[in-house]
């Protein structure tokens, strides 16, 4: 889940290598056993095995297991945690169709397109316009021109704050307006239960870019 943002301690990568190192990979608030409400919005887009999948702050996420075991051949899992994403590699090992891309999302420089973009609960995070447009240019740079995306963050009701960083929260409104011209396929709430039994209502939406939007290098 981690990333950078710039101006402030979430810049910080040893910010995210210290709460994975203090506290666990399956400890942490944002842990899932299985992503289900992931995998089902995989399903909604028919993206299947044959189609790559950018994993956005995937970190020491379990989504990747999951794509492998459903036969996924080309998969990318980006985080700026070096401990997060060489717990993920320890889990699955080396040999795997997997890219590890130990990069920040915000200055991040895509060298090809995938056909999937997934986040879950790093756009929460950036709080700054300028910060937020530059993540969905990143993204929109990052997949092909129709590609899908699925997103989600904090809903309205959700945590203020996260790993004692302040959060903005959305709800499918905000998402559909920042992410501009794109077809949404759907939107779904979800309330995750965090490993230490709290509550945290999420928003998500799920789509695919417009073809004359999405058009640029």
């Amino acid at each position: 889940m981690a990333f950078a943002s710039y101006g402030g301690v979430v810049s910080d990568s040893a910010h995210w290598d210290h709460r994975y190192e203090s506290i666990g990979t399956e400890s942490v608030s944002w842990y899932q056993d299985r992503p289900s409400t992931s995998l089902e919005l995989l399903d909604r887009l028919g993206v299947g095995p044959d189609q790559s999948v950018v994993d956005v702050g995937g970190g020491a996420s379990n989504l990747v297991d999951h794509l492998l075991q459903a036969g996924f051949a080309d998969v990318a899992v980006l985080d700026l945690s070096v401990v997060a994403l060489e717990a993920t590699r320890a889990r699955l090992g080396d040999d795997g169709p997997v890219t590890w891309i130990s990069q920040d999302l915000l200055t991040w420089q895509p060298e090809r397109r995938w056909d999937l973009w997934h986040d879950r609960a790093v756009l929460h995070f950036l709080r700054d316009d300028a910060d937020r447009q530059q993540y969905v240019d990143t993204m929109r740079r990052a997949l092909d021109p129709s590609g899908a995306f699925i997103v989600g963050t904090f809903a309205e009701d959700g945590p203020t704050e996260c790993s004692a960083l302040p959060v903005r929260r959305y709800s499918p409104v905000d998402l559909h307006a920042l992410l501009g011209a794109v077809e949404v396929v759907e939107e779904r709430r979800e309330v995750h239960r965090t490993p230490s039994g709290f509550d945290q209502p999420f928003n998500w939406i799920a789509g695919r870019l417009t073809p004359v939007e999405s058009g640029g290098s």
